[in-house]
């Protein structure tokens, strides 16, 4: 007699699912940009993924505002801002919602573009290090109470931002460290008014 086997054998796959579609959906485009930057020897992202001081009257310059954190100069550069944005986005959107990340994502890029725009006129400016640090500090604001300023706060504050004020005053590379500090105000102002509600 042939013994009957109980139970759905389905319910105990495992599925791939789509758990963060924001932070899914800004890495596709960010690896889009980039091969396509490959593809045309940097021409798209001088045209449309990196931000520099040009004529206010011409389209592309509103747009380059927002669209520079897609762009990355190296497959170094691409991935690792990826992997950070991939370890802290998720929990992110979770906590806040897809629409205070993409707010998030957005003003980080528009506040860094346009201070590079007007700061740095010899250079462009292109990478997610902004978003990478507004995220790093908004992530440490998930403990957040009333009257209360979490230590972990204050310790990513100063290890993070300290760097980068280190590495801007007497360390010479090419990148750019006041991208990574606007970055985190912006997510640390971000994170303390969300929270606060």
């Amino acid at each position: 007699m042939a013994a009957s086997r109980s139970g759905n054998s389905s319910s105990s796959r495992y599925k791939i699912v789509l758990n963060s579609p924001v932070i899914l959906t800004f890495t596709a485009i960010c690896v889009v940009a980039f091969v396509l930057g490959e593809l045309t020897h940097n021409n798209t992202n001088a045209a449309l993924f990196s931000v520099y001081r040009s004529s206010l009257a011409h389209p592309l310059t509103y747009f380059r505002f927002f669209c520079h954190v897609f762009g990355h100069a190296s497959v170094s550069h691409l991935t690792g801002n990826l992997m950070t944005i991939l370890i802290l986005g998720p929990m992110l959107e979770e906590r806040y919602g897809g629409k205070t990340l993409i707010w998030t994502i957005a003003v980080t890029a528009l506040i860094t573009g346009v201070a590079h725009f007007i700061l740095f006129p010899n250079s462009a400016l292109m990478g997610a290090s902004g978003v990478v640090f507004a995220f790093i500090l908004l992530a440490s604001f998930t403990s957040f109470k009333e009257k209360e300023i979490p230590l972990t706060f204050i310790l990513v504050a100063v290890l993070y931002l300290g760097q980068q004020i280190y590495q801007g005053i007497f360390v010479e590379d090419n990148i750019s460290q006041f991208t990574h500090i606007l970055g985190g105000i912006t997510g640390s102002v971000i994170g303390y008014n969300l929270n606060k509600k």
